[in-house]
């Protein structure tokens, strides 16, 4: 089921940093990593994730996803999606759900996966769409249904 999912998964890797027109320390770092200046991106983002920065925390989780920079470490990319997921951001949603489905930096769990890929999938994410229909195939309808109440319950938890 991984292979699978792995070799499905990689068409949609989402690997670029979030880039949006912030300003300030956040577009430095932004420059710094399109320079492959990798540790100075970090000393940019890392104050900005821990007091919230939703795109900082995101980077944080490409850069330990992919090792630019630091050590490449799995559990901590996890930890700075799902706090960029928390906040509502679809990239980090999927990015999470993903990790959950291949059991990466997190204990494996289909039903959190397509729950966290539901999430973006509602958010209008296309690859989010197209990654619920490969995790889909893998499900019992139990399972799918466990992963939507769970999707629909965080979805009513966090309405703006």
């Amino acid at each position: 089921m991984k292979a699978v999912l792995r070799s499905g998964f990689l068409a949609l890797a989402i690997t670029a940093v979030a880039v949006p027109a912030d300003g300030g320390e956040f577009e430095d770092g932004v420059a710094a990593y399109k320079a492959g200046e990798y540790g100075i991106a970090l000393d940019f983002w890392r104050p900005l994730a821990k007091q919230g920065h939703v795109w900082a925390q995101f980077n944080l989780g490409i850069m330990f996803e992919s090792g630019h920079g630091v050590y490449e470490n799995h559990p901590e990319a996890a930890n700075w999606y799902r706090k960029a997921a928390e906040q509502g951001y679809a990239k980090a949603q999927l990015k999470l759900g993903i990790f959950y489905a291949l059991g990466q930096g997190v204990l494996e769990d289909i039903v959190s996966a397509l729950m966290w890929i539901d999430v973006a999938a509602s958010q209008g994410s296309l690859e989010a769409q197209e990654a619920r229909e490969l995790l889909v195939k893998l499900m019992t309808p139990d399972q799918i249904a466990e992963a939507q109440r769970m999707a629909r319950e965080w979805l009513e938890r966090h309405r703006r």
